[in-house]
């Protein structure tokens, strides 16, 4: 079974930085950006990509996914010497995931948020650049934002021009054997990836970062069988499966060359 990777090469907050710990004028900045691609990069297996939509089979069954759109708020990277706050146990699989919960101890913020990622499947897409302070980083944290029409003015703005996402925090549209659907969670977690090789950022170095979403396996159970989206909804048998699926699909890495593939693994920086 081929296993097809989304990419979102973050390397930037999309709306605006947040204030930076103290001492950030004594490390110096460098320029980092953000992408969104649907390239699997050399390491993975093509998978069937028509008009923007993406397909999966499992033998019997066919998914198609035309369209995801995600809210992500509070982005920031973690340096290395931060301390791993008590109640957010690290995951074998380097993810840590806490619902409705605050993970992380303040670091250096890509503050965006609320922001919809609109994942531009089968395609590439590059939004703004920022400065960040150069330094040594170890993780990558963000939140799955669930919008509430009782939440702070960031969320209040964003419903006034996205009033469909009260509630939600993803939604995913497409076919399941034929048939049309649109699957929304309201999932609400803070992410914290652990990047398997250290990130340094260089002062005045472009840097870039990616997070790996596998949409594959979003809509499978155990055993790679496809599941109908219509199944993980609110109340349904597979909720909490699919929603297990979507936290572990997430991977970060350093990616200077931006091409999908850790540069750890490459034995070069790849740079620009």
């Amino acid at each position: 079974m081929g296993n097809h990777l989304t990419t979102l090469c973050v390397i930037a907050s999309t709306l605006a930085l947040a204030a930076c710990t103290e001492g950030t004028g004594a490390r110096g900045i460098a320029p980092v950006s953000l992408a969104l691609s649907s390239a699997a990069g050399a390491t993975a297996p093509a998978a069937a990509q028509a008009g923007g939509s993406e397909t999966f089979t499992d033998g019997t069954n066919t998914l198609v996914i035309s369209s995801v759109e995600v809210v992500l708020r509070k982005i920031e990277l973690k340096r290395a010497d931060a301390a791993q706050p008590a109640g957010c146990a690290m995951s074998t699989s380097g993810i840590t995931a806490s619902e409705g919960g605050e993970c992380g101890e303040q670091n250096d913020e890509l503050e965006a948020g609320p922001v919809l990622v609109d994942l531009p499947l089968g395609g590439i897409e590059r939004t703004l650049t920022a400065d960040v302070p150069s330094g040594t980083f170890d993780g990558l944290e963000f939140q799955i934002h669930k919008l509430s029409n009782a939440g702070d003015a960031a969320d209040q703005d964003f419903l006034k021009a996205h009033p469909d996402f009260a509630g939600i925090s993803i939604r995913v549209k497409g076919t399941f054997d034929g048939a049309d659907f649109t699957y929304t969670s309201d999932l609400d977690a803070e992410q914290e990836l652990k990047f398997e090789q250290p990130v340094v950022v260089e002062a005045g170095k472009p840097a870039s970062l990616t997070i790996k979403l596998d949409l594959d396996g979003w809509f499978r159970s155990g055993s790679s069988t496809l599941v109908d989206p219509a199944t993980a909804a609110t109340g349904a048998q597979n909720e909490n499966l699919v929603r297990d699926n979507i936290v572990r699909s997430f991977h970060a890495f350093q990616d200077n060359d931006e091409d999908g593939v850790d540069d750890g693994l490459e034995g070069h920086d790849g740079g620009h």
